[in-house]
């Protein structure tokens, strides 16, 4: 067990310039603070984000110069569905549209950490199946627990037994 534990480390440097490689080269002075040799490793990412912000801003800024532009009736209106619209544009909706978006949202991210796990399966054995059993078995009880409050359901009117949704 010493043996493989001495052959992962790695042997003590006696100073800090045998640590970095790169410093031993003492044929020309560091003329730059050491602040700005520490961000000058972000600068690729810095150089990234402008060339991103500038592309995204470029196309838009083409678009409205050179877009084709002719404003209708029928272009003004709200689309919905191909359904023409009635009534007021500000509607109120139901509270259920935003517990099922939310619900949607919160189910599809605890799916979403499923995957790594199927990937690492065999590696973890017994001991991951158990893990994500337990897992599951949370996400069933909320999953439950929306489905006995009627979350779930659109057509049923909300009754006094059962409970505000």
């Amino acid at each position: 067990m010493r043996s493989a534990f001495r052959r992962l480390t790695l042997p003590r440097a006696k100073n800090s310039l045998e640590r970095y490689p790169y410093c031993r080269d003492y044929s020309y002075p560091v003329i730059m603070p050491d602040n700005i040799l520490y961000f000058r490793q972000y600068l690729p990412l810095l150089i990234h984000f402008l060339v991103a912000l500038g592309v995204a801003s470029g196309m838009v800024i083409l678009s409205s110069i050179l877009g084709y532009r002719r404003p209708s009736k029928l272009k003004s209106q709200a689309y919905e569905c191909g359904i023409t619209p009635t009534g007021d544009t500000r509607g109120r909706f139901s509270v259920k549209f935003y517990l099922v978006g939310m619900l949607f949202i919160l189910f599809d991210v605890e799916a979403v950490f499923m995957y790594p796990w199927a990937v690492v399966l065999r590696e973890l054995k017994m001991f991951g199946f158990w893990e994500m059993f337990v897992y599951v078995a949370i996400f069933l009880v909320g999953f439950f627990y929306v489905w006995k409050k009627g979350v779930l359901d659109w057509n049923a009117k909300p009754s006094p037994e059962r409970g505000r949704v």
